[in-house]
């Protein structure tokens, strides 16, 4: 599912995807145009937002959550998954900080509404190494992993 750059229709969009589907977990990818490789978001941050979305907007107070914690981490241990798993041909980086704009507030969110049970892979740019079919191969490889760690990788 393809969100938004709009933050109320992110939310709008992690929240039926928690009270709908229900998932065991939800992985989120965003596009970071100057990152060097895949990023693993470990936490994502309820306040701070303050640059405007595709429609102008950004959240009151710069809050995602009102009555949220500062930070929530993630259930799936990014740190461990990071030192575990290598792509040949690209860096995989961890990170602490997904950046207050749209995948913070998305990541935020979605680890809100599913009790930590979220992850967030910020990924670079297409180009001629890192092609569509490569990247997605990465993805499945790092997911696979992740569901390891929710011991249900057989499923």
């Amino acid at each position: 599912m393809q969100l938004p750059v709009v933050y109320q229709k992110a939310k709008e969009q992690v929240f039926k995807i928690w009270t709908t589907l229900q998932p065991l977990l939800t992985v989120h990818v965003g596009l970071a145009s100057s990152a060097p490789g895949i990023i693993l978001e470990q936490c994502g941050k309820n306040k701070g937002y303050r640059e405007r979305d595709a429609c102008g907007f950004h959240p009151e107070g710069g809050c995602c959550m009102p009555d949220g914690p500062e930070k929530i981490e993630s259930t799936i241990n990014m740190k461990t998954l990071w030192k575990n798993t290598s792509v040949d041909g690209i860096d995989i980086i961890f990170s602490r900080d997904a950046g207050r704009y749209i995948c913070d507030y998305t990541y935020y969110t979605s680890l809100y509404y599913g009790q930590g049970r979220a992850a967030f892979i910020h990924v670079p740019p297409l180009s001629r190494s890192v092609t569509a079919d490569f990247l997605g191969k990465a993805l499945q490889r790092i997911i696979l992993e992740m569901l390891k760690q929710c011991g249900k990788e057989g499923e």
